[in-house]
């Protein structure tokens, strides 16, 4: 859906964050190394964790139109050495949410992620 009106939009993006603060935990990301997985109904490969990183909540820091802005997550401490590929986003029941190309759908500082170090993400905007 290339062009949806701004009410339609408005919809998606109040249903995406019902779904991110549902569950009794709070939404998480976990940055992965290697292949990311053709869609988000494929398990990650939990070897290939790298760093996982809890939003608080509500998660939600605020809604556009065009967006859901999350708010900044804690700081979590690498559990592997490797290079950051992707992530994936999961709500407070665990459920996931949506993966990301780093590089493309998110931008880190440093992809080389080091055993041991630490990692939080300042601001995540995800769209419709």
């Amino acid at each position: 859906m290339s062009k949806t009106s701004v009410n339609a939009r408005l919809a998606m993006i109040q249903a995406f964050s019902e779904f991110m603060d549902s569950g009794s935990q709070s939404a998480t990301v976990i940055f992965y190394e290697g292949v990311q997985p053709a869609d988000t109904s494929v398990a990650a490969d939990s070897n290939n964790a790298l760093v996982t990183l809890t939003f608080p909540e509500p998660c939600i820091q605020g809604t556009t139109a065009t967006y859901v802005e999350l708010y900044p997550t804690d700081t979590g401490s690498v559990i592997k050495t490797g290079t950051a590929t992707w992530a994936r986003i999961f709500n407070g029941a665990g459920e996931v949410a949506a993966d990301l190309a780093v590089g493309t759908d998110i931008s880190l500082a440093n992809t080389n992620l080091v055993v041991g170090g630490t990692l939080f993400i300042q601001s995540i905007k995800l769209s419709p």
